[in-house]
């Protein structure tokens, strides 16, 4: 059941980049992600139902409002202004480095040992990282070096969520993290948003396109990704983005047209296998003793 809901939640967030990729443009990142959240908020409302969610959302709401910023209103608003320059395809690739953030993270701030498999992952998959870059900033993209930057912060701001919920939001209901963590991010987004707030009309399509993005991908997306947090483990969790990029690369070109290069493949491979070593998936499968450096 819960690899199911892993490759459900990677199908979904990897839409999310093709949802992003297509409504930006219209409304802007801010704009666009403050619906983003608030949408999801609405929609997770419900759970504050029982008098034991409003109690565990008052007692948490510090760290409620920590994980709104780092794992909603910050990165969703980084990988936005990212799509206005790069492909989905793209963003969904650098995504998947979260996990090498959550590991370095890990050991860094968190005091967690770090494997030298660890080590090497993290090491492989920056490399990756900087073969994407060379290629896309080869096609001469405008934009792209800031849109790229943009990405990879936002996949350390995950990176430090995931250990976050881990240490302070452990045995608080996943709809309560949910709806909480998306509250805190609209509360925190609103009054940038209303500057920037579209003055033309915007499409119908566009519209449909923010509901998904706010319903979907994130109302919805969350419930599935906190509830693996508590039930499995951060780093589980954190690992769904080792599978979001085949959807990201698959949504974009199909419905987008986007083109894929082989430098892409190759980079998105090598980035892919950074991310299993940092994360211990290919845990067993590396020479020598596991020992924390």
């Amino acid at each position: 059941m819960n690899l199911i809901e892993l490759f459900l939640l990677a199908a979904i967030w990897g839409a999310s980049f093709l949802f992003l990729r297509i409504a930006a443009p219209e409304f802007g990142p801010i704009a666009l992600i403050t619906l983003r959240v608030g949408i999801a908020a609405i929609v997770l409302a419900p759970t504050l139902r029982s008098a034991a969610s409003r109690s565990q959302l008052r007692s948490k709401a510090w760290p409620l409002f920590v994980v709104g910023i780092s794992n909603s209103a910050l990165p969703f608003g980084l990988f936005a202004y990212s799509s206005l320059y790069v492909n989905a395809g793209l963003d969904a690739i650098l995504n998947a480095t979260t996990p090498i953030w959550a590991a370095f993270i890990a050991a860094a701030w968190f005091q967690a040992g770090m494997s030298r498999q660890q080590i090497s992952g993290l090491l492989l998959g920056l490399a990756g990282v900087v073969l994407l870059v060379w290629d896309t900033l080869g096609a001469g993209i405008p934009g792209a070096p800031l849109a790229i930057a943009a990405a990879l912060l936002a996949t350390v701001c995950y990176g430090f969520a995931v250990n976050y919920s881990k240490r302070h939001l452990a045995g608080i209901k996943p709809l309560v993290v949910a709806f909480g963590s998306q509250f805190f991010a609209t509360i925190a987004l609103l009054p940038a948003a209303l500057p920037f707030w579209p003055r033309h009309a915007i499409a119908a399509s566009t519209w449909i396109y923010v509901a998904a993005l706010g319903v979907i991908c994130t109302g919805f997306a969350y419930i599935l990704y906190f509830r693996l947090i508590e039930r499995v483990s951060a780093a589980y969790a954190a690992s769904v983005t080792f599978l979001i990029p085949v959807f990201g690369l698959a949504w974009g070109a199909l419905f987008l047209g986007e083109k894929v290069t082989p430098t892409m493949l190759a980079g998105g491979v090598v980035v892919l296998l950074g991310t299993a070593l940092a994360s211990d998936k290919l845990k067993g499968m590396w020479p020598g003793k596991q020992n924390p450096v």
